[in-house]
C-alpha cells in the first residue's frame, strides 16, 4: 500500500490521503489523474489495467486501488 500512496502523492501532490476516502466521487481524481495513475501503477506493479478495470469503484479509495492491483497480479 505504501507504493500506491507514493504514486498517488506524485499524481496529486499535497493530497491528504489519510482523510480522503472517495477519491473519484469527490472529484479529487479526474480523468487525467486516473490516466496518469494507471500508467504509473501498470509500470510499478507490472500489471495490465484494461478499459474494463477503468470504473470509479476501482479508484475511489487507496484500498480499492490496492484490491484491484492484487486481483490483477493473480
Amino acid at each position: 500500500m505504501e507504493t500506491i500512496l507514493e504514486i498517488l502523492a506524485e499524481v496529486k501532490p499535497g493530497l491528504d490521503l489519510s482523510s480522503e476516502t472517495e477519491l473519484v466521487d469527490s472529484g479529487i481524481l479526474d480523468s487525467m489523474a486516473i490516466i496518469q495513475l494507471v500508467a504509473r501503477l501498470s509500470d510499478e506493479f507490472d500489471v495490465e489495467i484494461t478499459p474494463v478495470d477503468l470504473v470509479p469503484e476501482n479508484f475511489n479509495s487507496v484500498q480499492a486501488i490496492e484490491a484491484m492491483i492484487r486481483r490483477l497480479e493473480d
